[in-house]
């Protein structure tokens, strides 16, 4: 039987190839995938780019104004840049919010001062399917995810986070130690 004879089959073998090809966009990035930031802006101002990404440790965190989860995972997070040296993790969030004011009003009415980006297009593509929000993810200094957790983190495992930061010495001699 030719392909041509049987077009039913001639496009389920077409589709089965689309799926093969272009399955990293459909699928959620996993641990060890690469997720590259590039260069960011954020609603703040501040300007990121791949040198930023390459010194240290990623806590990306996608999160929402409307979510409850994110309310609680946002006061963690809060806390845990009081908690780290500025230079020892870079923090970025990344917001599914529609528009920028509701996000702006959030963050001064709780008093953040997190870098905030808004999700678009590149960001979504890189990332992939989420399940919801929130969505936390560590990533090297390569940029390889070396954790992902969705959902609200309990207290105790969203401090652990820390331990992805690199210890930061002011001392010129002493080496650095990387935890």
């Amino acid at each position: 039987m030719t392909l041509m004879k049987n077009p039913k089959f001639l496009l389920n073998k077409i589709f089965c190839l689309l799926i093969v090809f272009y399955s990293h966009s459909i699928l959620a990035i996993e641990v060890g995938d690469y997720l590259p930031l590039g260069k960011l802006q954020s609603i703040q101002g501040q300007s990121f780019d791949e040198s930023d990404w390459t010194k240290r440790n990623t806590l990306v965190q996608i999160w929402a104004t409307w979510c409850g989860y994110c309310h609680q995972q946002n006061k963690n997070l809060d806390q845990l840049t009081k908690k780290i040296s500025p230079d020892s993790m870079n923090i970025i969030t990344i917001s599914v919010d529609r528009r920028v004011e509701p996000v702006r009003a959030y963050l001064k009415d709780h008093q953040y001062d997190f870098p905030v980006v808004m999700i678009d297009a590149r960001l979504s593509a890189a990332i992939g399917k989420r399940r919801g929000v929130p969505e936390l993810y560590i990533l090297d200094r390569d940029g390889r995810v070396i954790q992902k957790d969705f959902g609200l983190m309990v207290n105790a495992d969203f401090f652990d986070l820390a331990r992805h930061a690199k210890s930061v010495n002011t001392s010129p001699t002493a080496p650095k130690v990387t935890r």
